[in-house]
């Protein structure tokens, strides 16, 4: 392995959706994410959203518990999400957007318009000793806010560029993969470390992958989806071969 080698986190919070759907203990979050760390995975990205419409608090327990790799604990800015986080301290958390009525999270989140609050909301868990990304668009006001309030990472909201593919919209996808690639920069030039994620696919992640400052792609709906018809292990192996192809 290389340096430049880009890390592969793997969302579950979708084996988790399918087990609630019926109420049962099946399929198991943690079962996912132990045969998603067997397949090459370099973490696990899990939401514990604060309806706990899919990950649940002991499927927290059981992740800090289980994984031999990091775990990525995705949560929005409330004092119930800080005060889990701090006591799992699990290697990175995520400060993502959140509303009760979203299907899936809608952009990113709004850092320069509540600096103060955030500063002060990410402050206890980098003392804790958790590596605090900001989910966000590639936006420089955003970038250089989640920089003043002291996050060491940020993540590239992906979502408009697949929308932008999906649509067949070309020219505004490629326009969208130049500004993640410009601001994919500029943040690195700070000093932040780059990740990327939100609805990415086989078809989309190849451009977002050969951005020589992204350090870490975060995907888990489209793998957890593909894994109905190839199996959990080859889809994820599928993701990291064109990761890897894709890599400059």
């Amino acid at each position: 392995m290389t340096n430049n080698k880009l890390r592969l986190g793997v969302n579950i919070d979708h084996v988790a959706t399918v087990r609630n759907a019926r109420g049962s203990a099946y399929p198991d979050p943690i079962r996912a994410a132990k045969l998603a760390e067997a397949a090459g995975a370099d973490g696990i990205t899990a939401h514990l959203r604060e309806d706990r419409r899919h990950i649940s608090d002991a499927d927290i327990d059981g992740l800090m518990a289980a994984l031999g790799i990091p775990l990525n604990f995705e949560m929005a800015a409330t004092a119930e999400m800080q005060a889990i986080a701090l006591r799992h301290r699990p290697h990175a958390v995520c400060i993502v957007p959140e509303k009760r009525e979203e299907r899936t999270t809608e952009g990113g989140l709004e850092v320069a318009r509540d600096e103060n609050r955030l500063a002060h909301f990410i402050a206890p868990l980098r003392d804790a000793g958790c590596r605090v990304s900001i989910f966000i668009a590639a936006d420089q006001a955003q970038i250089d806010a989640a920089n003043r309030i002291g996050a060491q990472v940020i993540e590239l909201h992906t979502g408009a560029y697949c929308d932008l593919h999906a649509e067949g919209d070309f020219t505004g996808r490629d326009r969208e993969a130049q500004r993640l690639t410009e601001m994919a920069a500029y943040a690195h030039d700070l000093g932040l470390e780059v990740h990327a994620g939100h609805g990415l696919t086989y078809e989309t992640v190849s451009p977002i992958a050969a951005i020589a400052q992204v350090r870490e792609l975060n995907i888990g709906h489209f793998i957890i989806g593909e894994a109905i018809f190839r199996g959990l292990t080859p889809a994820i192996e599928e993701m990291r071969r064109l990761m890897d192809e894709a890599r400059p």
